[in-house]
């Protein structure tokens, strides 16, 4: 779709100027379970789009989008690591 074509246009243009930059653009799956995953023990769990702050039963509090972003941020370094 025209959508799906400007993304990987974006997503081209970023990975060309980060590489000018000496940078790498790492993409994660976009089936990772950033918002349903715990970024302090690791343990997963159902989230309606409602809830806005995520409590694990590890006690561990966060908003979801900081929480989220965490997982993000491990996975992108995970994922460069194995390369």
């Amino acid at each position: 779709s025209v959508h799906d074509n400007g993304w990987g246009m974006f997503t081209t243009f970023l990975a060309y100027k980060l590489k000018e930059q000496g940078k790498q653009l790492v993409k994660i799956d976009k089936w990772f379970p950033s918002t349903k995953k715990c970024s302090c023990c690791g343990k997963e769990k159902e989230m309606p789009l409602s809830e806005r702050v995520y409590k694990c039963s590890c006690g561990f509090v966060l908003d979801r989008d900081h929480n989220s972003a965490i997982n993000i941020k491990n996975e992108g370094l995970h994922l460069l690591a194995l390369s």
